[in-house]
Order: C-alpha cells, then structure tokens, then sequence
C-alpha cells in the first residue's frame, strides 16, 4: 500500500441525540469534538436517528423534526413556485 495516501482508520463514538444512546464503532470520519467514554478519549459523531431510534426498529411512530427544516427553507426561498405569471 501506498504510504501517506488514505485516512486514519480509528475508533470513534457515534451518539444519538434523540436517547442519548452510545457506541463504539471504527470509521475514517473526521470530527471535531471529543468525547470521554469507558475510560478511553473518543472522536465524537452525533446522530439525530439511530437504529435505537427509528420508528423501524423500534415500532414505535415518533416526529423527528430537526430545528425545522421546512420552515428554514419556506424563510429562505419563500413560495417560489417556478410558475411563471
């Protein structure tokens, strides 16, 4: 393999933030923040739905509505249509 050309391989903690549910996993993601976790220092990764989440696996019907999306896009462009008058 060639040296110096591919991405640092390493444990990194994924967080949901909707449970607050952690686990260690390997990627090659890059991260800004830190995370102390079982004794060790992590790269951190947040997660808005994991499978300890989503309505899938736990069959339960929940609204993930992160910091309205649709309302940042309605301020944003308004009601453009494309809809020429």
């Amino acid at each position: 393999m060639k040296k110096d050309i591919h991405p640092e391989y390493r444990d990194v903690v994924f967080v949901d933030l909707s449970n607050d549910f952690k686990f260690i996993t390997r990627s090659t993601i890059n991260t800004r923040e830190k995370i102390t976790f079982e004794g060790k220092e992590y790269p951190l990764v947040k997660l808005d739905v994991t499978s300890e989440s989503h309505p899938f696996y736990t069959g339960t019907q929940k609204i993930v509505d992160t910091a309205g999306r649709v309302e940042k896009f309605r301020q944003r462009f308004g009601s453009r249509t494309g809809v020429k008058a």
